[in-house]
């Protein structure tokens, strides 16, 4: 891209999209049915870290949802609403936080105004959600797929059609399960539009596949200073959500968050467990909220120097490991003492 995108910030709850915070969100996965297992999983993804929360709203009964969610967590709530518009007012009138429509689906112009009528009262946005699989059908006569040509042009119809109601609240997103797909029609549409995007790659898969997929799709975007909330669609916990979106924030340098480990590959100059002893650092370091940069290295030879822009490191030898912090050795400890040892140093930092 060119020149930095100015966008116009949006609130939702106590954050503001657009203003240069990535936030991260997710979606509830349990019937929508059962109120106590939805308060469950809710309450398990604001302990992760969830800071938007999605949750679909069905039918009339699924409405009782929200009060019970308001008052069990403190994230903004955003409700998914297809088709009936009556919905959408019934979220807006028990408190919901932000609505998520796609207004051309949801009947007449008429229709659409109600609802865009009552988000201004009460300053409550909307997020378009244009999706490869159900686009409209003169778009889709027009470019015969959903190319990113084709999303950018369906979230342009509907942005206008909420902008024709006075309403410019808005948050766009784009999902496509084509990573490629998704990628260029957000670069299309950042040229075109000041709101503010919610990204992600949808159907992405299971956790192996889909966070591969999510994170080189919402990396990218990142990259190019796309984006300001993303979701990791994941056919999983939905708490592996959040991790994987906090994970991919923190390898695009956008939002730092915990321990940052570095580790080699191991070559045959290694003479410790490295594997080993990486996954036992990362399992003692995952609760610790220090944002700081730990080095583990497999030799000595190269990993004080190759890790230097690391905070605290251990650089293995035979049978021992050297301490050190910034590329400057510490003190060199017995492998059986490499974990605790630099567990130490890293509370003292």
């Amino acid at each position: 891209m060119g020149k930095k995108r100015e966008i116009k910030q949006v609130k939702v709850g106590p954050y503001f999209l657009g203003n240069g915070k990535v936030t991260v969100q997710s979606m509830l996965s349990v019937p929508a049915a059962d109120v106590e297992a939805n308060v469950w999983q809710a309450k398990a993804l604001e302990a992760a870290g969830c800071e938007i929360l999605r949750v679909a709203v069905p039918d009339e009964p699924a409405l009782a949802l929200i009060p019970a969610l308001k008052s069990a967590v403190r994230m903004p709530l955003v409700a998914d609403i297809h088709f009936d518009y009556r919905l959408a007012l019934g979220a807006i009138e028990r408190g919901i936080d932000k609505i998520r429509i796609n207004p051309g689906n949801i009947g007449s112009d008429e229709k659409v105004k109600r609802v865009a009528d009552a988000c201004r009262v009460a300053r409550v946005p909307i997020r378009i959600g244009v999706n490869g699989g159900s686009l409209e059908k003169h778009i889709l006569e027009k470019y015969h797929s959903p190319t990113p040509e084709a999303l950018a042009e369906s979230a342009l119809y509907h942005i206008r059609l909420l902008e024709k109601f006075d309403f410019d609240e808005i948050v766009v997103s784009m999902k496509s399960s084509n990573v490629k797909t998704m990628v260029e029609a957000y670069r299309l549409l950042a040229e075109q539009c000041p709101y503010p995007f919610h990204i992600g790659v949808t159907e992405a898969g299971t956790v192996r596949m889909g966070m591969l997929k999510n994170a080189i799709g919402i990396g990218s975007l990142l990259l190019d200073g796309i984006g300001d909330t993303i979701r990791v669609t994941l056919t999983a916990d939905p708490v592996e959500e959040v991790r994987a979106g906090y994970d991919i924030l923190k390898a695009a340098g956008v939002r730092k968050r915990g321990v940052e480990i570095i580790s080699c590959p191991t070559c045959g100059r290694t003479q410790i467990d490295l594997i080993g002893l990486t996954e036992k650092v990362e399992q003692a370091l995952e609760g610790c909220g220090k944002e700081i940069r730990v080095a583990v290295m497999g030799c000595i030879v190269n990993g004080p120097g190759e890790a230097r822009e690391a905070d605290l490191g251990v650089a293995g030898g035979k049978g021992c490991g050297v301490l050190f912090r910034k590329g400057e050795m510490l003190r060199q400890v017995p492998e059986s003492e490499i974990l605790p040892e630099l567990l130490k140093e890293i509370e003292r930092y």
